[in-house]
């Protein structure tokens, strides 16, 4: 029986109320202008429309009859223009004058509807607004097949997110759950769907349509929520690949018993890099490069191709490293790795390509 060592502060545990604030899906925010320029820049269109208005009865002003005292004056003009684009219309000031008439049919009437387009407009896109988020949740439900899912946005979520985008992976395909709001804006910011949510529910889990995903990277802070998320993902989704961090090294068995497929040892993998590179500094700068994707040398798995069936691991054209023969790992100098076959995959050390367009950069780690 296996007993799960707590280290640390869980960043899956942090903010308790935010819990409340939770659970729901944050898409990536459009580029939008900032509300109060934009409230500025129509307020200031209004009142352009409403002196356009006031211009065009000053200039007519012969035409327009005043049932006070028959003329027409300045204070006039600019009130029959405020009443007249309000729609109030109180009928004190009226034109008379063909011309006088013939210009409100052409230029105030619809200088009236835009002026109420403006005003309205600001009011009609905040009502829509909700509307047209929920259609954007819908439809990324609909089209969102084979993802990535990440549980946790900490350091170890972004370094292994890093080499994953360096490899090809879309931004779209990339769903983040953590319980922070503030880290899921910071993932939005960077073009990230976030789930807002203690990843051990299962209702959290579901939300970043994880019964669907292709794989799942679990970079809690604590092992014991790793194992809960783990058991929970793999109900959830039976054939999906789960890769998960655990802190201490005696917690990986279990992890491996609640259904991942891998898990990797931050601690004991960070000493181990430090007891190199003090027995061997060049050792422990190749492991580095080797474990950073995109730049130096990569560490990749691929198909055997045709023409290296029946040939030995040596007679490839790339440096192997390890034989994947159905669940067995051959390393390159076991005698059963060759000859290779059509169904093995090597690992393999090759020339990092660099990518064709802009560098991905992420934010800085927590």
């Amino acid at each position: 029986m296996f007993h799960v060592k707590l280290h640390g502060q869980d960043a899956m545990a942090r903010g308790a109320d935010e819990k409340l604030v939770s659970r729901r899906v944050k898409l990536p925010k459009r580029v939008v202008e900032k509300p109060l320029r934009q409230v500025t820049r129509r307020l200031l269109m209004a009142l352009f429309v409403l002196c356009l208005t006031v211009l065009i009865v000053w200039l007519d002003r012969e035409g327009y009859h005043d049932n006070a005292n028959e003329k027409v004056d300045f204070l006039d003009c600019v009130y029959y223009a405020t009443v007249t684009l309000s729609t109030t219309g109180y009928g004190d000031i009226v034109p008379y004058s063909d011309s006088a008439r013939l210009v409100n049919i052409l230029l105030i009437t619809p200088l009236r509807v835009l002026f109420l387009i403006i005003l309205v407009g600001t009011t009609l896109e905040v009502l829509t607004e909700r509307t047209r988020e929920e259609w954007r949740l819908n439809r990324w439900r609909n089209n969102l097949r084979e993802h990535t899912v990440v549980v946790g946005f900490g350091t170890k979520g972004r370094s292994a997110l890093q080499t994953l985008l360096a490899t090809g992976l879309p931004r779209e395909q990339v769903v983040i759950v953590d319980p922070s709001a503030k880290v899921i804006d910071t993932a939005n910011a960077e073009g990230f769907t976030g789930v807002i949510g203690d990843a051990t529910r299962s209702e959290v889990l579901l939300r970043a349509e994880l019964q669907k995903a292709r794989q799942i990277i679990i970079a809690t802070q604590r092992d014991d929520t790793a194992v809960l998320v783990t058991l929970t993902a793999r109900q959830l989704n039976r054939g999906a690949k789960i890769v998960a961090a655990v802190r201490e090294e005696e917690n990986a068995p279990l992890l491996k018993q609640s259904g991942a497929d891998a898990v990797i040892t931050s601690a004991s993998a960070a000493g181990r890099l430090l007891g190199l590179s003090v027995l061997s500094p060049s050792a422990g700068t190749v492991m580095e490069d080797l474990i950073q994707q995109g730049s130096g040398l990569d560490l990749i798995e691929r198909p055997v191709n045709k023409s290296e069936v029946g040939r030995s691991v040596r007679d490839t054209g790339d440096l192997v490293v390890s034989v994947l023969r159905g669940h067995r790992l051959l390393p390159y100098d076991d005698p059963h790795a060759s000859p290779l076959q059509l169904t093995d995959r090597l690992i393999t050390i090759v020339r990092a390509v660099p990518p064709a367009g802009p560098q991905v950069t992420l934010g800085p780690a927590e």
